[in-house]
């Protein structure tokens, strides 16, 4: 890869960052948190989780904090818990 490429890239990454909790309260959206063990999963408020955490806490970072109910686990993601389109029923 190419010096500028490199480069370029590395700047592109050090601008990214991850989407809090004030960010996704303000929009209405919760958390949504599964179990990579067992499938389970769950939404959370995003309220709830920002009194417990602060508002600037990183929503990926939650699942760190987090152990699963159905199986103990503390391997558990969050994102966050956009609404869905519903079913597609076809691709054009």
């Amino acid at each position: 890869m190419g010096h500028h490429k490199r480069k370029f890239l590395e700047e592109e990454e050090a601008q990214r960052r991850a989407i809090q909790l004030s960010e996704i309260m303000q929009a209405g959206v919760d958390v949504f948190l599964w179990c990579n063990r067992c499938g389970h999963n769950a939404s959370i408020s995003s309220a709830h989780l920002a009194a417990q955490l602060g508002p600037a806490f990183a929503v990926p970072e939650i699942g760190s904090r987090m152990r699963c109910s159905g199986c103990g686990s503390k391997d558990v993601a969050a994102r966050p818990d956009w609404p869905s389109l519903g079913q597609v029923a076809r691709h054009s």
